[in-house]
Order: structure tokens, then sequence, then C-alpha cells
């Protein structure tokens, strides 16, 4: 897919509301590595300053929700961009440049722990925000099922090309049903929803930097949790991320804030949760591919089936709805899967 050139309108904008009254042409443009949305990013210098300059259509882009969000997790400290000037009609932002670092890149067996602290310290001060001001959307039954949904709708039927039976279907709307009550159960904190390594951004003074908030819900506790201590994009060994996940609960504990339940408890909220982000993102990195073009993103499925596997083998034992799903994955899927040009390592 060809890239789209730089809009010209965004650049003249960005120079008339950050160095109005300055001679000489708009600054150029140059692109920076966007995400899974249509918004694209541009770094820019003006006036001797650079810029993270956002060209974020309205029409598909949550720019009132970004705004709005970024200054209720800045108000409570937690590390966001700065944002320099917004125009919500033409969907352009200027934001503070936080650099090109991501944690992703610097994660490594002796590098982890700390950088894990500081991400839960991050989280601790989004779980104590006040949010009863705030017309945050629930994570509620509709939105969790719709998510699920897109396992079914593009990862089984669209990428793999199977029609699900009724019974099949019937399996899948019993273990949803499953996940969905295990969400709704657990106490309601805001939820970036993409709170992994390609989100948050190291910065010199040893912060943490946070981007991509703009689909914030109110919803589960465990959720941003599990996004990072079970990232599609990076694996640590199950006993490593049981520990960094009771050393999070502790930290609700020692706060009084909401998730201090019993460990036992807390942990199959917190597999259960995963096991409903993973289904989701089988779904939407297939549709990332297939509607819009992003086939990088199937290099990260074989990852996020090995999350599904691991949940669902675990709770084999205990309920049968859950062995019954890994059988059917086994049985119906994994054989495709080890056939697609992306599904070797799964």
């Amino acid at each position: 897919m060809t890239p789209r050139p730089p809009p010209v309108e965004l650049s003249n904008w960005a120079l008339s509301v950050l160095a109005p009254g300055a001679a000489g042409p708009a600054p150029p443009l140059t692109a920076v590595a966007g995400d899974a949305s249509n918004r694209r990013y541009f770094r820019a210098v003006i006036g001797g300053t650079r810029y993270i300059l956002v060209d974020a259509p309205p029409a598909t882009e949550k720019n009132q929700a970004f705004v709005a969000v970024r200054e209720l997790l800045a108000g409570a400290g937690v590390r966001v961009p700065a944002l320099h000037a917004v125009d919500l009609t033409r969907g352009y932002l200027a934001l503070e440049d936080l650099g090109d670092r991501l944690l992703l890149a610097e994660l490594g067996a002796g590098t982890v722990d700390a950088h894990y602290r500081a991400a839960m310290a991050s989280l601790l001060q989004i779980a104590a925000l006040d949010t009863r001001a705030q017309a945050l959307p629930a994570y509620d039954e509709a939105l969790l099922s719709e998510e699920l949904g897109r396992f079914s709708t593009w990862f089984v039927e669209a990428l793999l090309g199977q029609t699900l039976a009724a019974d099949e279907q019937q399996l899948l709307d019993a273990l949803f049903g499953k996940l969905v009550a295990s969400a709704l159960e657990q106490p309601r904190v805001l939820v970036h929803r993409d709170f992994h390594s390609r989100n948050l951004m190291p910065q010199g003074d040893g912060s943490l930097g946070i981007i991509d908030f703009q689909d914030a819900v109110l919803g589960p506790v465990t959720y941003d949790l599990v996004s990072l201590l079970r990232d599609c994009y990076i694996q640590w060994p199950a006993a490593r991320v049981t520990e960094w996940a009771l050393a999070y609960r502790q930290l609700l504990a020692d706060r009084g804030l909401p998730g201090a339940v019993d460990a036992s408890r807390f942990l199959r909220w917190f597999d259960l949760m995963g096991l409903q982000r993973h289904i989701k993102v089988l779904g939407t990195f297939a549709r990332l591919y297939l509607r819009d073009g992003k086939p990088a993103y199937l290099d990260d499925l074989p990852l996020v089936i090995h999350y599904v596997r691991e949940i669902t083998g675990r709770y084999a034992g205990e309920d049968a709805v859950y062995a019954q799903f890994q059988q059917w994955f086994d049985h119906r899927l994994a054989p495709l899967v080890a056939r697609a040009h992306w599904g070797g390592a799964a």
C-alpha cells in the first residue's frame, strides 16, 4: 500500500497556531510510525521546537475523547504528551514529541522488572482516578461481546475460511458468556485498552510516557494489567507473569484501591480477562490485515494463539467449556493455522 503524502494543510495549520506571524514556508513533515487506526503522525520542527502533528480524520477517530482523556490523565500526574493545539473540525492535533523510544525495544531479562514497576505505578495512578464526573463509555456486556464476535467473523471465517456450525457457535457462546461474566464482576477503573509495550515510551527523566489512550473506557481492573504482562508483542515465563500480577494486586491492597480481593480470585479475573482480550485480538489482527491492508499483524498471531491455549488449558480441568474449546481449537483450527504462512510458530 503506497503511503499518502503528508497533508500540506496540516503543516500550514501548525505553523499558524504554533508560530503565528512567522515568516517563511510551512515546515516539512516527517512521517512517524503510527498505530492500527487511521491516524497519521508526523514530526515537525517549528520555532526550534519539535512537535508531533496528528492528522486524525474526525469521521473515524475519537479526537474529542483523546483530548478529554489526556486532560484527565495529565491531571492525575500520568506522563502523557502535552497538547499544544487542536482543531477538532479538521482533526488536527499538535502534541509534545516524546521521542522515538518504545518500551518494547528496551525490555530484556535485566530490565523488565524495573520497567514493569514503572508501568504499574502509572496503572495505580490511573486506578486511583475519580471518574465519576467523566462521561467515559462503559466496558459493558455489549462492547465485550462485540469484541469477542470478531473472532468468529474475522479470524475463523474471513482469515481461515471456515463456516461455523450451529454447535460450534453454541460452544463459543458458552465460553464467551463466562468471559463476559468474569469481566463484569470486577471493580471498574479507567481502562486504557492498549496498555502494552508499543504504547509506552521511556523518557530521559526516567518516566514512562503513555500514548494512544483515546479508546479509554470504564471497565475491569485487570484489563490493562494483563495487556502489559501478556503483551501481544513479547512473552515472559508464566511464573514471572503470575508474580507480577500478584505484586500489582498487593499494591492495590496497600493503597485501598479497587481490586484488592484474595489472590486466587484476582488471578482468575486476570487470566479470564486475558483470554477475552486475546480471543478478541485474533479477530482484530485478522481484520487489520484483511480490511485495512496491514499484514504485519499476522506475525503476532502465533503468540496470541499461545496465550489462548495457555489459559484454556489452565482451566480445562475446572470447567468443561474451556476443555471443549481447546479441543475444538486444536482439531478444527490448529491444522489450518499450521498451514498458513504466518502460523508455523503457533
